[in-house]
């Protein structure tokens, strides 16, 4: 019987909504408690940074339910509550409102937090991080046409947000210690496409160097400068720090749980203790399909492990093993990414289309397998692609050749 139990989910987000969804939809009777730190109930984050910023999305479309959907499935929705600590001996948690929750099952789903800008400064009013549908509002009230931005970092929430800006006709300069856009990500190559695509909308780039101080105007609290460490100076009327996030392991560091860059989980996002699970972006997964651990930091993995992790605390035998999976929509580019590069390998790009015109399929083999594939402007492809990383992680090897010939179906090159 279920009905006498209680699953405590922490962290009210993507992953935190879907997992109480599901344990519902499994027949699960018992008490959820849903807890979330925001005062917003559980939304998406990709229109953070893409419609919402555009203004071809409403506030409302980010929203994994609406509220009478938390009321109407039984599922306690605490929202402007955080999780203040476990015990895990007594398996119970304490909330910040005081109260104590004893729990059968124990899901984390508290996310990750942005890596702040640590330079004098960074505290001024205007410097925004965005992770958040409050941070979305404050910089879509801020960014105007006549608006000067300074975006730190090269990143995919950077670029995004450089897009939505320039789309509102304000002037954007990046600022980032690479030489290229997502060189990190996906190499000289294909980052060339992105610094393009951004140059050509008018979007300044200062690569190779870093912020080192953010100033106000006198008398004011907002930012007015940013001094960067080559000595130069941009004037600006606001900042979007992204720089990357860091995984929200506190609750995990206190209950001693194993903690490497994130949670650390098995394929059923179990924790190091059995009876508390790990979703979304603080989940350090031991993946099954790339024999390795991997932390995804995007919607998708948070849309998937909710689910996941809501069947195995229900003892049913789930297992994560889709392949890492992100997208992107900045101005006329939409593109989707799947697979997983081993950090240190060595890779051979293989193109299929015109890259020059930005649309095409870019591939990352290593050892002849193909271990990654990226669609850009070219739609449908993503189960084939996502085949042939499979294919690859079993071993078959492709004809680079034929890999890059678009009159070769991509379906003939499975084995």
């Amino acid at each position: 019987m279920t009905g006498d139990r209680t699953f405590v989910i922490a962290g009210a987000g993507l992953a935190g909504a879907k997992a109480a969804e599901t344990l519902r939809a499994e027949g699960f009777t018992g008490r959820i408690a849903l807890i979330g730190t925001e005062t917003e109930i559980p939304y998406e984050r990709p229109p953070l940074s893409k419609g919402l910023l555009l203004g071809t999305a409403q506030r409302s479309e980010a929203f994994v339910h609406d509220e009478a959907w938390y009321a109407s499935n039984n599922v306690e929705l605490r929202t402007g509550t955080t999780v203040g600590a476990i015990d895990a001996e007594k398996q119970r948690v304490r909330l910040s409102d005081g109260d104590d929750l004893a729990y059968d099952k124990l899901l984390l789903a508290t996310g990750a937090s942005p890596r702040p800008l640590g330079v004098p400064g960074a505290g001024l009013g205007k410097v925004f991080s965005l992770r958040t549908l409050a941070d979305s509002d404050r910089i879509s009230e801020t960014v105007r046409s006549d608006t000067r931005l300074v975006v730190v970092g090269s990143g995919w929430i950077g670029l995004e947000v450089a897009a939505a800006a320039r789309a509102r006709g304000a002037t954007v300069t990046v600022v980032s210690p690479a030489a290229l856009p997502l060189q990190k990500v996906l190499g000289d190559r294909l980052a060339r496409v992105f610094l393009g695509l951004h140059q050509e909308h008018g979007v300044a780039f200062r690569f190779g160097t870093q912020v080192s101080e953010v100033r106000e105007a006198r008398g004011d609290t907002d930012v007015s400068q940013v001094v960067l460490s080559d000595g130069s100076v941009i004037d600006t009327d606001a900042v979007l720090v992204a720089i990357g996030v860091t995984p929200n392991t506190g609750l995990a560091d206190q209950a001693r749980l194993r903690v490497d860059n994130g949670v650390l989980v098995d394929g059923q996002l179990r924790t190091s203790d059995p009876d508390i699970f790990a979703a979304g972006d603080l989940a350090n997964i031991d993946h099954p399909l790339l024999g390795a651990r991997v932390r995804v930091e995007h919607w998708a993995n948070a849309l998937h492990t909710g689910p996941v992790a809501a069947k195995a605390m229900l003892g049913q035998d789930a297992t994560w093993d889709r392949l890492p999976y992100f997208f992107t929509d900045q101005y006329d580019l939409g593109m989707e990414y799947a697979g997983w590069v081993p950090p240190g390998s060595t890779t051979e790009v293989v193109v299929r289309g015109d890259e020059e015109g930005r649309e095409f399929i870019a591939f990352w083999t290593v050892g002849g397998r193909v271990a990654a594939g990226m669609n850009v402007n070219v739609w449908d492809v993503t189960d084939q692609i996502q085949d042939l990383v499979k294919a690859g992680l079993r071993g078959a090897t492709v004809d680079p050749a034929r890999l890059a010939d678009p009159d070769v179906p991509l379906t003939d090159l499975l084995p």
